[in-house]
């Protein structure tokens, strides 16, 4: 029998904002598992941040992150162990323990990042920037996806659920074995997989 497939939606206007753990900035939390997870004890966690200024990263030990820029002119990213990197909105999405140390600076002004995180050992993921324009078949091993539309409108649809996200709307579903995302206009959206390793 086929496992029907749990789709959680999450408004923009919902997200919760609080102050990064090294107290530089704001981070607006679009989801975390569980639900009620903080940041130290969270299996996994997806947040955006504006940031403005140069300065080090937060450190989250025994995490993994992915790091994509969804606005502004980019960063350069120093992280131990590793050349200098320029992120910019044209660049896949980074992937980086969370728990190296690790800064950044502007290239030209503010950015806005997405910030993917999860429990080392315990969770993988992977993240995907998507251009959806009519529709777009996906297929995933995955445990969990989450959907964050970026720009545009897409509708998506799997095992007898379907929903719309707009510009910075989210969902969360899980054994989404395939789906589709279709839309309308000229759309982006990162699709994140969370899987056991």
């Amino acid at each position: 029998m086929a496992r029907l497939t749990m789709m959680r939606i999450l408004r923009a206007s919902d997200y919760k904002h609080m102050p990064w753990k090294n107290g530089g900035g704001e981070t607006v939390e679009i989801a975390v598992s569980p639900e009620r997870g903080t940041l130290s004890d969270f299996d996994w966690r997806i947040s955006m941040a504006t940031v403005a200024s140069d300065g080090a990263f937060s450190s989250f030990s025994g995490i993994d992150r992915t790091l994509s820029i969804l606005d502004g002119a980019g960063l350069t990213l120093f992280i131990e162990g590793r050349p200098p990197k320029l992120l910019t909105t044209a660049d896949p999405p980074l992937s980086f323990p969370a728990d190296v140390p690790t800064s950044a600076r502007l290239n030209d002004g503010p950015v806005t990042d997405l910030n993917v995180m999860t429990r080392r050992h315990a969770l993988k993921h992977r993240v995907r920037r998507l251009h959806v324009e009519g529709a777009l078949p996906i297929t995933t091993s995955a445990r969990e996806i989450v959907l964050f539309c970026h720009r545009g409108s897409v509708a998506l649809a799997t095992a007898g659920v379907s929903a719309t996200l707009h510009a910075l709307d989210t969902a969360v579903l899980q054994h989404p074995a395939a789906l589709t995302l279709s839309a309308e206009i000229s759309s982006d959206v990162f699709l994140i997989e969370i899987s056991v390793p």
